[in-house]
């Protein structure tokens, strides 16, 4: 089994443990029993009679010890531990069961476009940038500079909106409700992290986080997952005050390790205007003026 293999399975079994701890047995159905739970959540054993699976099954899955499971067993697993949608896409992933294998290596910065570039420099009235693997910056447009921070400023190995987003404490004041956008964060990195968890650049990010921040510490052991692709978020920025800007993830098709993300307000309301503001005046870190914002290093 190769360490990736290894570490998927770890990866499994975590989730699985950390998910059964989250369904009480009056949840899925199952009598009190009276008889002291050592554990919190479901038992194992109860797990396994939910999803008419045998307790020795299951538990060579949550140990990392069974090579494959079934797509039947892991529907009737996602039924049994009451997993959403998000939560079961990442479960097949980890079992390697969602038709995606592994993506193979490529550089930990990727080739950003010429095209992408003009396109980003060409959104003159919206904040935009392109993100690469774990929320990792790699290009952006002077707006989103404004908004967030000058992004040429940060080392190159520091861009990372995760990363900024725990670290960086003007980032932390920019968001109206920080903890329920930093674990957004998470929970997209972590969903991301399902196809390949031993990636060197995710195990750097991560262990510094885990290390310098207690919340990402807790929320990253959670094993909570999302996908969202479009929501709204809500600033408070030093130079134009409140924002209410809705976001949008769009994939390049000519690369889905790539995502353009874009913060857009409607045409005359006080965000709208306070982006034009902010366009205006050049904010808190306006990029250089390079149409791509993304200088060479």
């Amino acid at each position: 089994m190769s360490a990736s293999d290894r570490a998927r399975n770890n990866e499994l079994g975590d989730f699985l443990r950390t998910r059964r701890a989250e369904v009480t047995p009056g949840q899925v159905g199952l009598p009190a029993t009276g008889r002291f739970r050592r554990v919190k959540g479901l038992r194992r054993e109860e797990v396994a009679q939910l999803a008419s699976l045998s307790t020795e099954y299951y538990t060579r899955l949550e140990q990392g010890r069974l090579a494959g499971a079934s797509t039947s067993a892991l529907d009737a697993i996602a039924r049994a531990l009451r997993l959403d949608p998000d939560q079961s896409s990442y479960l097949y992933q980890l079992a390697d069961k969602a038709g995606v294998r592994p993506r193979p290596h490529r550089p930990s910065t990727p080739r950003v476009r010429p095209q992408t570039q003009l396109l980003l420099g060409n959104l003159t009235d919206t904040p935009a940038m392109l993100l690469g693997r774990y929320m990792s910056v790699l290009a952006w447009n002077p707006l989103a500079a404004s908004l967030y921070t000058d992004f040429a400023a940060v080392p190159p190995a520091e861009r990372n909106l995760l990363r900024l987003t725990f670290l960086d404490p003007r980032i932390r004041a920019l968001y109206t409700d920080w903890e329920a956008g930093a674990r957004a964060c998470v929970s997209f990195v972590r969903m991301d992290a399902a196809t390949n968890p031993t990636a060197p650049d995710l195990q750097a990010l991560v262990g510094e986080l885990s290390v310098r921040d207690h919340d990402f510490r807790r929320w990253w052991a959670a094993h909570d997952v999302a996908h969202k692709t479009f929501g709204t978020k809500r600033f408070h920025h030093p130079v134009v005050g409140d924002l209410t800007l809705d976001w949008q993830f769009l994939t390049l098709p000519h690369d889905p390790d790539l995502t353009l993300m874009v913060l857009t307000a409607s045409p005359g309301t006080p965000s709208h205007q306070a982006l034009r503001r902010l366009s205006a005046s050049g904010g808190i870190g306006a990029a250089d003026g390079t149409a791509g914002a993304q200088r060479p290093d």
